[in-house]
């Protein structure tokens, strides 16, 4: 049986995102990697971590560079310093994690066997591999929190469309359904969702909103057609934080109509990065009753920023 998520008795829950780790060969990078996974562990101590995709690179890489050659150990390997210390962990997958040598759903079904993991498979018939949502209780055993995961999927699957996949209609549908079904049966909870590829609605709260952070990007590498996910929040009322990675020298968040929508920051050493912009992780904090969150980034130095830049709509950079 997964392990419950319970808020502490002092009312609190703490989430540690990683984010865009590359994990590949457990080569000197990816136990840096693993270094500064075990040393935010231990400077925020969660209750929960969050993996928001490419825990893993199946792609292609340039001759002379090691590649991942076991995607199903490479996985165990990248969550090992969190599940070694008995700490409940969920996943969503990126696109570099099934590009080549396996596929979503044998991973899906290794990651199901690997120790406290809450990573559920999700309902079947619906597109991608690990659309599920969890619950956070109080002391009681009352529900407190939401937690909806989705696979965001990999590359557009159609050829006049470029770059990226989108979450599709029925994640969508099914979305609406557990939102409803679960607002039901427990009250109108706040909730989060987590997933890899950023909604194309970051780039509208980047342009049009206050926001606080980076883009370092040249634009949020979202999809290039709106599937609707965000009205769908909208609509239901009970997301209050969106949490993605994917680009990884964007680390802002903003607020776009009573949504945050943020960005972790990447965690991996075994991919691309920006001299200054150093490794890190997104923690979340959840406190029981209140719909508002708090939100920080610890670096790889130890150091945490609770205050990001302030980006102010048309401002360059």
């Amino acid at each position: 049986m997964p392990q419950p998520l319970i808020f502490r008795e002092n009312g609190t829950f703490t989430i540690v995102q990683f984010t865009d780790i590359h994990w590949k060969d457990s080569g000197e990078r990816d136990q840096s990697s693993r270094q500064l996974m075990e040393d935010v562990l231990d400077h925020e101590q969660p209750d929960l971590v969050v993996f928001t995709g490419d825990v893993i690179y199946t792609g292609p890489v340039s001759e002379g560079t090691p590649a991942c050659t076991d995607a199903i150990a490479a996985f165990q390997a990248a969550t090992q310093a969190v599940a070694a210390r008995g700490i409940p962990w969920a996943a969503v997958f990126g696109n570099h994690d099934t590009e080549s040598l396996v596929t979503r759903e044998e991973l899906l079904e290794a990651v199901l066997r690997l120790p406290h993991t809450v990573t559920q498979r999700g309902p079947v018939g619906v597109h991608g591999a690990g659309n599920y949502s969890l619950t956070v209780q109080d002391p009681a055993g009352q529900a407190g929190y939401r937690l909806f995961f989705f696979d965001s999927g990999a590359y557009s699957p159609l050829p006049q469309v470029n770059g990226y996949d989108w979450l599709r209609h029925d994640q969508i549908a099914w979305y609406r359904e557990e939102s409803r079904r679960l607002q039901e049966e427990g009250g109108a909870l706040p909730a989060l969702a987590f997933f890899h590829i950023p909604l194309p609605e970051y780039q509208e709260v980047w342009e049009t909103r206050t926001c606080y952070g980076h883009m370092y990007e040249t634009k949020c590498f979202a999809p290039e057609v709106n599937s609707g996910m965000f009205t769908a929040m909208l609509e239901m009322g009970d997301v209050v934080g969106t949490f993605v990675g994917h680009d990884h020298v964007n680390d802002f968040w903003g607020d776009l109509h009573g949504i945050r929508l943020c960005y972790g920051r990447a965690t991996g050493y075994n991919t691309y990065g920006k001299e200054g912009f150093p490794r890190g992780a997104r923690v979340i904090r959840l406190r029981a009753g209140e719909r508002e969150f708090e939100t920080w980034l610890r670096l790889a130095d130890g150091t945490s920023v609770h205050q990001q830049p302030e980006h102010l709509p048309g401002a360059a950079g």
